[in-house]
């Protein structure tokens, strides 16, 4: 994302260029501009991703208790592009001191590391999401790789398998999943994993790597506790995200209670997936409140420790201390 260009620039740029847009900020654009009520943005999972500028109401003693580190945003997607500083500003106020920003193919790789430039407390991640592998050709492999070199970049991702839309083959999925990991080996870099409708494939591709030797974190983890149970054996880290909020969180709520505390971290995924009280609206990192309380209550713990170990747990991984 360039600096200087206008907001409505940068909605055009992340809506894709020179090719068919079939990326997470065009779906998110697309589902703005159509207004539709039925199916929500959400790649496949539970809620929508509409904007509003309101914050709501958060957890009282979130905002003075607990130390937060969001492990999983998108802050340099276009739906920030006009509050950025308000809406750090009230992450700030919610105890989020830090987080990831994370891309999801070239451009928006290279947008998330301009934003971790400018914005203390704001590290990058660079990859390729599984919706936009059929457009990465041998250039955007060797440009991500360029991108992961750069300083405040702390992991590869977001990558992965997505078999619930498709927007790219399987076999290119699987292709460019297998290649981004092969790059996170090679620069000793903990991969961000995206995961859906796809549990037996990426596990199957990230035992045959071997992923526990650089670690990696199960992004908004959707799966029951035989899965957790699966991925914690591989090294992985599970993050819980909104959907453990929901009156329909299926099985979240026990994997809350079965993962073990160093190895759990929270995310937002915001824009995406709002918790509980504020679906239907952006989400935003001051939202990663009520869902570490959601989980801390699950857990049996007080707020401002489960905080402080998820924070840990984060820090650890991106060896950021």
């Amino acid at each position: 994302m360039a600096p200087g260009r206008s907001p409505a620039g940068r909605r055009a740029a992340h809506a894709g260029r020179r090719r068919t847009p079939r990326g997470l900020p065009h779906l998110l654009a697309q589902d703005r501009v159509s207004g539709r009520s039925g199916r929500p943005l959400d790649r496949g999972r539970d809620d929508r991703a509409r904007p509003a500028h309101r914050p709501g109401a958060l957890p009282g003693g979130a905002v003075n208790e607990a130390e937060l580190f969001d492990t999983h945003a998108h802050l340099h997607f276009p739906e920030f592009a006009d509050d950025l500083s308000a809406v750090l500003e009230r992450a700030r106020t919610a105890g989020v001191g830090r987080l990831v920003t994370i891309g999801t193919d070239v451009e928006t790789s290279a947008a998330a590391i301009a934003l971790a430039r400018r914005e203390s407390g704001v590290w990058a991640s660079v990859g390729i999401h599984p919706h936009d592998a059929e457009a990465a050709d041998e250039a955007a492999f060797a440009e991500i790789e360029r991108l992961a070199r750069a300083p405040r970049v702390v992991a590869i991702g977001e990558i992965g398998l997505d078999f619930f839309r498709n927007l790219s083959p399987r076999e290119t999925q699987e292709r460019t999943f297998r290649r981004l990991l092969d790059l996170a080996r090679r620069l000793d870099k903990p991969a961000l994993i995206h995961c859906r409708d796809a549990h037996a494939e990426t596990l199957a591709i990230l035992a045959e790597v071997g992923v526990g030797q650089t670690g990696g974190i199960m992004h908004c983890f959707s799966g029951d506790v035989a899965i957790a149970r699966r991925c914690l054996d591989l090294g992985l880290t599970i993050s819980l995200a909104g959907p453990v909020t929901y009156p329909n969180a299926r099985a979240l709520p026990e994997v809350a209670r079965f993962v073990p505390g160093d190895r759990l971290v929270v995310e937002t995924d915001c824009p995406f997936l709002p918790p509980q009280g504020h679906r239907g609206k952006r989400n935003e990192p001051a939202y990663l409140a009520l869902t570490a309380a959601r989980v801390a209550g699950l857990r049996g713990e007080p707020l401002a420790a489960f905080g402080a170990q998820a924070s840990d747990n984060a820090r650890r991984l991106f060896r950021l201390d």
